[in-house]
């Protein structure tokens, strides 16, 4: 494997992928030599110990693509040889962000635990074959005679078992008559091997757990080097796409099947996905969940696919985000920008527009008729003209934002409303300054203006010139609403990657911002969940599947109109 130093990709990067990526050009020259038939079958295995995040969706997007690609079939398979993390929920949560992500499993959703009794009978005849011992050893004791990459290993006292010895304890190992830890199934291999994975690997553990799908029926299960390939091969898997890190572990994968003489699935690998300011580890992302850093898998800040579902992402956006990416040989860390960017490219052409105040002042507008109310047109998305309009009330009393006022400070560079400006109110009327009043503090409690009532946008015919222009939103129908403003969950660009610190170190205390009353306009009480929305000049929006209840509004943001990070 390449141990260089992984390359830092997508600042800034708005080109799409490359024509054809390495593994497109292998299945196509096993196409051309007719291997298997011309036929392309991939799977994707996730392991149902936690919810898939953006790294999986990589490896989604390539296996699930590329059988699209050449007309071939995809199975999804729950890795589920572990009973003591496995859950159905994380079973069920997978399923659902892969159907999320537009993808189906048109070679049926299968399941290592489907093989187990078949993986039984591999290892049985691997036993018969002199290929395989039933080890007696502590784990310490194996892993201490593995040796180092440069010098070999030791044999264990139990390697030259006579077969009909390891036949008995490992049919007594399948009844439950060992204890957990008691002893192992090794493979019999070469404990010399330059590649450390091929010194007599464990085979199978004695583990004494409820397997969320086959009860109590086991207490052996296979070892992910034993059952991944060979599960591979049962279900005639074509190309067994991987990462990176499973380079050296394929040498055993092709060991296995060549020793069992079974269907030749083959093993390829591309690079993982890494993200800047971004932790990947389930078992880390767990703790982040149990320690109370986050609300659960799908918190918003998570990298998570739920997570970034519940914050406002799109599948389409994420397929996007995958295929920029692209597919390659060596490890990158991608840019977290490059999927901010993904996911604006799609929403400011598909989501609707709306105004929001999420810091609200009143202002008066002290020469519009008391009592009076008016609608006026807005257009629903810029970006696409088949949108149509929507109708806003305006009134004697309206919300801006705070910080579109100001008092001092105010300069030529300064567009917006402040003594002496005048501004124009989006889709409404020019305003001019008056007067404001504070509190005590020295905080704006409310600003006076006049408006100009020949300045009706559409219809200008004041001549005045207002650089500026705010949204807004009227009091009398304005809608009350929470509304969270999230930021990057870690503070530094490689959380994971300091010896002497723990990645909990660089949480951003500041990752999340509860905004309460803001002010919204009266179509987003009709805002459904899933749906995104740009509040003019603040970003992209959508409704929190957890948090809103009933007529309790909140919105989440997914993402600035513009990438503001300072880190």
């Amino acid at each position: 494997m390449d141990a260089a130093k992984p390359n830092k990709v997508g600042e800034g990067d708005e080109k799409g992928p490359a024509s054809r990526h390495f593994i497109q050009h292998i299945i196509d020259a096993d196409r051309e030599s007719g291997l298997h038939d011309g036929r392309v079958h991939t799977r994707f295995p996730p392991e149902p110990n936690g919810f898939l995040h953006i790294g999986h969706a990589k490896a989604i997007v390539v296996n699930f693509g590329l059988a699209e690609e050449y007309k071939g079939v995809v199975n999804l398979r729950f890795d589920d040889t572990n009973p003591v993390k496995e859950e159905t929920k994380y079973v069920n949560a997978i399923r659902r962000d892969i159907e999320w992500l537009g993808f189906e499993w048109n070679g049926g959703e299968h399941y290592t635990s489907d093989h187990f009794e078949t993986l039984f009978e591999y290892a049985v005849k691997l036993i018969e074959q002199g290929k395989a011992y039933v080890d007696e050893q502590k784990a310490e004791d194996i892993a201490s005679q593995k040796g180092t990459p440069t010098t070999a290993g030791s044999s264990s006292p139990f390697r030259d078992r006579p077969v009909s010895d390891n036949l008995r304890l490992f049919r007594e190992m399948r009844e439950g008559l060992h204890g957990e830890g008691s002893m192992v199934l090794r493979a019999k291999i070469d404990m010399a091997h330059s590649n450390m994975h091929m010194r007599d690997p464990l085979m199978y553990r004695i583990k004494f757990a409820h397997h969320h799908r086959t009860g109590d029926a086991w207490c052996i299960y296979p070892m992910y080097d034993f059952a991944h390939g060979q599960s591979d091969s049962i279900e005639g898997i074509t190309h067994s796409l991987c990462s990176l890190e499973f380079e050296n572990h394929r040498p055993l994968y092709d060991w296995y099947i060549q020793q069992l003489g079974i269907f030749p699935s083959k093993q390829r690998e591309f690079a993982r996905l890494n993200l800047n300011f971004t932790i990947m580890s389930k078992r880390k992302l767990l703790r982040l969940v149990e320690e109370g850093v986050v609300d659960g898998w799908d918190d918003p800040r998570m990298p998570t696919i739920s997570g970034l579902r519940r914050r406002g992402y799109s599948a389409e956006s994420i397929r996007e985000f995958c295929d920029r990416v692209g597919v390659a040989k060596r490890n990158n860390v991608i840019d977290v920008s490059l999927l901010e960017f993904a996911l604006r490219n799609h929403l400011n052409a598909s989501a609707m527009r709306a105004m929001a105040v999420l810091r609200p002042v009143k202002v008066v507008v002290t020469n519009y008729p008391d009592g009076q109310l008016e609608w006026l047109p807005t257009e629903n998305n810029p970006e696409d003209s088949s949108s149509g309009t929507r109708e806003l009330p305006f009134g004697r009393e309206i919300f801006i934002e705070s910080d579109d006022f100001k008092v001092e400070g105010v300069n030529k560079k300064w567009f917006r409303l402040a003594p002496g400006r005048s501004v124009r109110l989006k889709s409404a009327y020019i305003i001019t300054y008056l007067d404001h009043m504070e509190d005590m503090d020295g905080n704006v409690t409310e600003i006076h203006v006049e408006y100009h009532p020949n300045s009706k946008s559409g219809s200008d015919t004041s001549g005045i010139k207002a650089k500026g222009t705010l949204h807004w939103v009227e009091c009398q129908h304005a809608v009350d609403a929470e509304v969270r403003l999230y930021d990057r969950l870690f503070l530094d660009e490689n959380p994971d990657g300091h010896k002497d610190k723990d990645f909990m170190d660089f949480v951003n205390p500041q990752s999340l911002e509860v905004l309460k009353n803001c002010k919204l306009e009266p179509s987003l009480t009709e805002a459904k969940v899933g749906q995104p929305w740009q509040f003019t000049r603040l970003g992209y929006f959508t409704l929190d599947s957890k948090l809103t209840q009933n007529d309790e509004l909140v919105f989440n943001r997914a993402v600035t109109l513009k990438d503001g990070w300072k880190g």
